[in-house]
């Protein structure tokens, strides 16, 4: 069975930096792209950063462009979601998740992914 496991969340004062990393277990084989959304109180999930093939191509959200930087580890299985000059409007949850449709992948479309970890909350206070 597929799980993924977040962590890296935390409470944060706006301009700060926070590491994310999603661990997975279970695979069989890489999944064509492992994606990083959120979700505020309210809304509905949204994308904010996908990685493609291990790095072949990475696509983000234009409202965190230039401030986050999604990288994959192969060795140890993980995905990680640096985020930088942390605006209070990131506050969220997070979670990653895994899709093998490109179209998806590229539109950082949630409904196109799978196996959702429990999310990791990130709080920004301004």
């Amino acid at each position: 069975q597929v799980q993924w496991v977040e962590s890296g969340g935390g409470s944060v004062q706006a301009g700060g930096s926070l590491r994310l990393s999603c661990a997975a277990s279970g695979y069989r084989y890489m999944r064509s792209c492992i994606g990083w959304f959120r979700q505020k109180p309210g809304k509905e999930r949204e994308g904010a950063a996908v990685i493609y093939r291990g790095g072949v191509s990475k696509w983000y959200a234009e409202s965190v462009k230039g401030r986050f930087t999604i990288s994959q580890d192969n060795a140890k299985n993980t995905v990680n979601l640096q985020m930088d000059s942390l605006k209070p409007e990131d506050t969220a949850m997070y979670y990653c998740a895994a899709s093998d449709y490109d179209s998806y992948c590229r539109s950082l479309g949630a409904a196109g992914f799978d196996d959702w970890g429990q999310g990791t909350q990130v709080n920004v206070s301004s």
